[in-house]
């Protein structure tokens, strides 16, 4: 299929990208986790039709837990709708300057919820087996690849194990992986976790790195890791170990924006690109000048 015109638009968006930044996006759909309350305000589950939310979707009519309301099934030409409403999100993402993507199938969100038996107890096409678990992970990522230009990443993330048992598990997800590369995936960012409310995560420092490591491994696919990776050493004894080949910093670039010039500064690697504002303060040890003291 031919590649949309709507990179030349593009060009001309005024994306920033600063020493080396690129914008990317991430591409989700909540299903039977939407229309909740937002998690600051301490509130948990579903925000009822009558006080402004509405009634959610999802493989099946299963609720995710008690506070939140039971999903509508998706027929099969609403799954349809799903995967083209992903791509006409892929679409304005590139019109809009984005230069990577990322299909967001982890978390307990819609596509997980359609690759769990926890969540899809369908049996149609669309439920029961593994290959029809994965068929609408599938479906969306070939439609969104053909929109998507090859030369631009397109990424897609899993959880790679639901903590519980019968649920969706390491091992479908390394032949997931296998068959998302075929499909031109560039990347799978690997995560954990999302689906089953009573699930016992056993966190800690890189508790997930180990996932990304097998799907490099097994699945010959470039691996992201994230969870609770918040020390320098750590991040750079993942990538020197091939773990994994990218590092996602979530919380912990929340709690420090500047972590990777921090990181690269206790690296001693000097890699960074600061931006040209802030060179005057790349090191602690550089002298002051007089010009470090103008207003």
């Amino acid at each position: 299929m031919e590649r949309p015109t709507d990179r030349a638009a593009a060009a001309d968006h005024p994306v920033y990208r600063g020493p080396g930044a690129v914008a990317g996006i991430q591409l989700a759909h909540a299903g039977r986790k939407a229309s909740t309350h937002r998690p600051w305000i301490g509130k948990h589950g579903s925000v009822k039709p009558e006080d402004g939310g509405w009634v959610p979707v999802g493989p099946s009519p299963i609720a995710f837990d008690p506070q939140h309301t039971q999903p509508k099934p998706l027929d099969e030409a609403q799954i349809r709708q799903v995967t083209a409403d992903f791509v006409a999100a892929a679409k304005r993402a590139l019109t809009a300057g984005f230069e990577v993507v990322e299909i967001h199938a982890a978390h307990g969100y819609l596509l997980h919820q359609f690759l769990s038996p926890i969540s899809n107890q369908r049996q149609d096409q669309y439920g029961g087996s593994f290959e029809n678990r994965i068929r609408l992970v599938l479906e969306v990522t070939r439609a969104v690849r053909e929109v998507w230009p090859q030369e631009l990443p397109l990424f897609v993330r899993v959880s790679a194990t639901d903590w519980v048992e019968d649920g969706w598990n390491p091992d479908e997800t390394v032949e997931l992986a296998r068959r998302l590369k075929d499909l031109g995936v560039d990347l799978i960012d690997v995560s954990s976790g999302g689906t089953a409310a009573n699930a016992e995560i056993p966190t800690g420092p890189g508790y997930q790195t180990r996932f990304a490591e097998r799907v490099r491994k097994e699945s010959g696919i470039a691996t992201g890791t994230v969870g609770m990776i918040t020390e320098p050493a750590q991040a750079e004894h993942i990538l020197r170990t091939c773990q994994a080949d990218i590092i996602f910093l979530a919380r912990e670039l929340l709690r420090d924006p500047y972590w990777p010039l921090h990181a690269d500064d206790d690296l001693g690697g000097r890699q960074a690109t600061w931006p040209a504002q802030y060179q005057r303060a790349t090191h602690r040890d550089q002298p002051i000048h007089e010009s470090d003291l103008r207003d």
